[in-house]
């Protein structure tokens, strides 16, 4: 149990951090983006990244009417940034707002679809900020980190006040929602309950991007021991097929629409992965692939381990930190993903096992990517006062410098992590000669 004055203090520098975040993306980041769109003639709605997805589903259920169709996108428009987009104009954003989600995502807003979406978007932020809240008790389960609840509290605030998790509130980003899904069922699959674990991973399917390396991952661990763990199968399998016919049903052909308008969104909005960013499209491809190849290795003799051993849960934090790394998409409130892989390399340091200095080293590099944001949120809520029009736009991009590296680096000490502790666990099982 951690002394009072510790936890005190902890919580209040968590406090803190998270109010400097909040403060900076409501008073720093929204004026200037504000005043960034005034200069330029761009629109503004709601902008709520749930809005189209809501719409879509309101006018399929209600209507019958396509979603995935010209007219609901220029619909879509209208309430998200105030009018049409006008191809005519070069300042006007790129991204169409289209309906670029499976057609089973109306099933989950089914519960909505006669609410007016002031009502919706209220609901929905706050839900976002319980699951926030609830997926730092799960990614613990499934580390398998008995953390003390002080501890808790302070991880809890942070989390609140994550650049990434601010930023997913803000826009009403789905990413948050998939996220807690899968850190659900990770719990549920170290607890044993299988076929709930697959069901709710079939639910996160309605952004595939972020889910496919987990459920490659959770299928090739559930064949290893089929006997015993067929039940996360059949459990995904039987949710899967009920969303995919569901969705045939009320919108026949929609598959077909849906990859149209992925492709379309890849062409408008020319969405890259981190690594692409950081190294161009040619170079980045192939670090991709050596880090998908590199994971699999580390990885594949861990299917073998039950879900409730901890090596299985670094595993599931290492196939999500691939995740946000290889994902044509590199906006900040993805790196919601990495969460179990930074809980998991703090685990290994507070358990105090023994690392080679360069390593060390590396993991005090990544903390202080992790901790930026904080530090220049601070910074600039301290100097907010003296914030004019001309200096905020300078400024304002400050706890975003470290976005493209802090996935590159928590991947790779998750790998380095992950890879240490497998060994670590063979040679202390491995019989005394």
């Amino acid at each position: 149990m951690p002394k009072r004055p510790s936890f005190l203090i902890g919580l209040t520098l968590a406090i803190v951090a998270s109010a400097s975040t909040w403060f900076y993306v409501n008073r720093i980041l929204r004026a200037q983006q504000i005043a960034d769109a005034a200069a330029h003639g761009r629109p503004r709605g709601n902008l709520s990244d749930l809005y189209p997805r809501w719409l879509g589903a309101r006018e399929l259920l209600l209507r019958g009417r396509n979603p995935y169709s010209a007219e609901i996108t220029r619909e879509i428009q209208q309430g998200y940034y105030g009018r049409e987009l006008d191809p005519a104009r070069s300042d006007d954003p790129k991204d169409q707002q289209g309906f670029a989600y499976p057609a089973y995502v109306v099933f989950l807003l089914a519960p909505t679809a006669k609410l007016p979406f002031a009502v919706v978007e209220i609901g929905f932020r706050w839900l976002l900020v319980g699951l926030a809240a609830l997926s730092i008790p799960l990614w613990l389960s499934v580390l398998r980190w008995k953390a003390q609840p002080r501890s808790i509290l302070i991880f809890v605030v942070l989390a609140l006040g994550w650049l990434p998790m601010v930023q997913g509130i803000k826009l009403q980003q789905l990413s948050l929602f998939v996220a807690a899904l899968i850190a659900a069922c990770g719990a549920f699959l170290t607890g044993g309950w299988l076929a709930f674990a697959g069901g709710l991973l079939a639910l996160a399917t309605i952004k595939p991007q972020l889910t496919w390396p987990m459920v490659l991952w959770l299928l090739s661990w559930s064949a290893t021991d089929w006997r015993s763990r067929r039940r996360f199968v059949l459990g995904f399998g039987s949710v899967m097929l009920l969303l995919l016919g569901g969705a045939q049903w009320l919108l026949p052909g929609w598959l077909r629409m849906f990859i149209e308008a992925i492709r379309q969104y890849h062409e408008y909005t020319q969405n890259q992965s981190v690594l692409a960013w950081m190294f161009g499209s040619f170079v980045g491809h192939i670090l991709e692939a050596v880090s998908v190849i590199l994971c699999a290795i580390c990885v594949w003799p861990m299917r073998r381990q039950p879900a409730a051993h901890p090596l299985f849960g670094q595993a599931f934090a290492l196939v999500l930190a691939l995740t946000v790394l290889i994902v044509p998409m590199f906006a900040p409130y993805s790196q919601v993903l990495l969460m179990p892989a930074i809980l998991a390399l703090l685990h290994s340091e507070a358990s105090r096992d023994p690392v080679l200095p360069a390593v060390r080293l590396a993991r005090v590099a990544g903390g202080v990517l992790v901790l930026w944001p904080w530090i220049a949120t601070i910074g600039l809520s301290v100097a907010y006062l003296w914030l004019t029009p001309t200096v905020r736009e300078h400024v304002w991009p400050m706890p975003f410098y470290s976005n493209f590296m802090v996935p590159a680096l928590i991947f790779g000490l998750a790998l380095l992590n992950t890879w240490v502790s497998q060994t670590r666990t063979l040679r202390d099982s491995a019989p005394a000669e």
